[in-house]
């Protein structure tokens, strides 16, 4: 490989008057970071950091032009380390990536070696990243509500943000492993969706949140696998049942949770706080490996539509919209 050759990339720039406006481009290799990898990127996925980052967020990148892409899966070109050598099939999700480092939506990327996981055995670059991050994040929030004693039989498990990427996939993957779930229905209709995806109890967005100035409500979940924060959160915390395991990793709706303490000290509630980004390794490549395996989901084609770059803009338009439901994932093979 040259240092001259050039990749397409999706790539959003600042104007002058302080818009972000976003194109496909032909980028050089030698503009790209320092590190260990230099990876050619196979598949990507889209999810919503990636959207608020080609909207010029803050929050999520400082600084312009850049290409997002918190998810990528490919093959090695370059290692300038003994854990990897040319050829290997790797997974990088999260870290920096996409954020303030070139991400996924380029042909191309470069990393440090402590962000590649080893590609498992049954898995290919396409069907890791049928999950990415928000598989990734899902099973997280899972291995919780299993580590914690929740069984098959103990009650419902509701799951907010149910169309979106964490949610349809938490969804899925409870339902593969025996769970009763309850989904929250968003601002467009998707009942048939979650249905076919595994959804036991479909809840309408209303019912979901509830702002009355009762601390407690009638106990209904034995756990929560919540992907969008605010009331939405608050209201599944009021409405747990004893000893029900919250899981919360999202802040889509909003990132205040108005409440009292009661859950906690009257029903022994527990919040667990779900963080992919900077996830230790070792958990990091269990948890890949159990969604290469046991907790791999049949039929999760009905949840991915696949689009490539020049594809990307509208996609993105579209999930700010907080539609259609499901997973994009992103073709970069010919690129």
């Amino acid at each position: 490989m040259t240092q001259s050759e050039t990749y397409r990339a999706l790539v959003v720039r600042e104007t002058p008057d302080q818009r972000f406006v976003r194109s496909v481009e032909n980028r050089s290799i030698h503009e790209l970071p320092e590190g260990d990898l230099l990876i050619q990127v196979q598949y990507s996925s889209l999810n919503y950091k990636d959207a608020l980052s080609a909207v010029g967020n803050r929050g999520v990148t400082r600084n312009y032009p850049h290409t997002p892409g918190i998810d990528a899966a490919g093959v090695v070109v370059e290692s300038r380390t003994d854990d990897f050598k040319p050829g290997d099939e790797v997974i990088v999700t999260s870290y920096d990536l996409g954020m303030n480092t070139p991400g996924g939506f380029g042909r191309y990327i470069r990393v440090p070696s402590s962000w590649a996981v080893p590609m498992p055995d049954t898995m290919t670059p396409r069907s890791a990243m049928v999950y990415g991050t928000a598989g990734f994040t899902a099973a997280l929030s899972i291995r919780h509500l299993l580590k914690e004693g929740l069984r098959p039989g103990d009650g419902d498990i509701l799951v907010t943000g149910a169309t979106g990427g964490v949610g349809s996939l938490a969804v899925a993957i409870l339902s593969r492993l025996g769970y009763d779930v309850a989904a929250v229905n968003g601002r467009n209709d998707a009942t048939n969706f979650l249905k076919g995806i595994g959804a036991r109890t479909i809840v309408p967005r209303d019912e979901a949140v509830d702002n009355g100035k009762r601390p407690l409500l009638k106990g209904r979940w034995a756990g929560v696998v919540d992907a969008v924060g605010g009331a939405v959160l608050t209201t599944a915390l009021r409405s747990a049942k004893p000893y029900a395991i919250v899981t919360c990793c999202g802040n889509v709706a909003d990132g205040d949770i108005p409440m009292t303490v009661y859950p906690f000290i009257l029903r022994g509630v527990t919040l667990v706080g779900i963080d992919s980004q900077n996830c230790p390794m070792p958990l990091r490549q269990e948890i890949w490996e159990k969604l290469a395996k046991e907790w791999g989901i049949d039929g999760a084609e009905e949840l991915v539509r696949e689009m490539g770059l020049d594809d990307l803009d509208g996609a993105i338009t579209q999930m700010l919209k907080g539609k259609p439901p499901g997973r994009n994932v992103v073709v970069l093979e010919g690129e």
